[in-house]
């Protein structure tokens, strides 16, 4: 069934509900509408999303949201993602265009389904969409270069809700040697382990100023040791 024809339902049945329309007599079947077992699944699939747009809309409309949505607005990631390197959102957007495979800025179902089979971790069709839906903040089901970096913030801060999104913020795609990470959410390991690396290396050389202490005054001790039995014979 079209979203049109959905949308048409819906607005009807508002207008019913508001007393704006009178309710059809009973036993009356609105033309168009009949469904048969197998388009059912995909009309109850279709109305909550079909509603959250007329109801967006609808806020739009009335002021109480802004017409605008993120990936809409002039962005500069370099700016808005500053938790990244400018090393690593290149790295981000080199895996991003790999996958981008029609060059039109953005990654589609098709995309993701075929960047999940490439990554070792496919995904039903379903778990696609689920995994678009988290990020797609402009609600065109598809995921822009914007919205791609929204999966390793979330990461970094551990609110991602689906696996497959996690999979794309573990891949090792990006050249954790010359990055010094593999992606946000190995970022702040990364760095509990640097300064790890540090702090030990500090340590040893604290140590190592300790022993040269020691023996200086060894040193010192034994030269005061001699001086004193050498005095004895003169």
């Amino acid at each position: 069934m079209a979203d049109s024809e959905l949308s048409n339902i819906l607005n009807r049945r508002n207008k019913i509900n508001e007393g704006e329309e009178p309710a059809p007599t009973e036993n009356v079947v609105v033309k168009g509408y009949q469904t048969n077992e197998g388009d059912k699944s995909e009309v109850d699939a279709a109305l909550p999303e079909l509603a959250n747009k007329l109801n967006r809309q609808a806020n739009i409309n009335d002021g109480i949201e802004s017409g605008e949505v993120p990936s809409m607005k002039v962005c500069n990631v370099y700016t808005e993602f500053k938790e990244f390197t400018r090393k690593q959102i290149k790295e981000y957007e080199k895996m991003f265009k790999k996958y981008d495979t029609g060059r039109d800025g953005f990654i589609d179902l098709m995309e993701l389904k075929y960047m999940m089979e490439k990554l070792d971790a496919p995904q039903t069709h379903l778990g696609l969409k689920a995994m678009i839906k988290e990020v797609d903040e402009d609600y065109d089901s598809k995921m822009s270069f914007r919205e791609f970096l929204l999966i390793f913030r979330k990461a970094s801060n551990n609110e991602l809700q689906i696996d497959g999104l996690k999979s794309i913020a573990d891949c090792d795609e990006i050249n954790v040697s010359e990055e010094g990470v593999g992606g946000a959410k190995n970022f702040f390991e990364a760095k509990v382990q640097q300064l790890s690396q540090s702090n030990k290396f500090e340590e040893e050389i604290k140590k190592e100023q300790e022993e040269r202490r020691q023996e200086a005054e060894l040193k010192k001790v034994r030269r005061a040791e001699f001086k004193a039995k050498a005095s004895v014979f003169q």
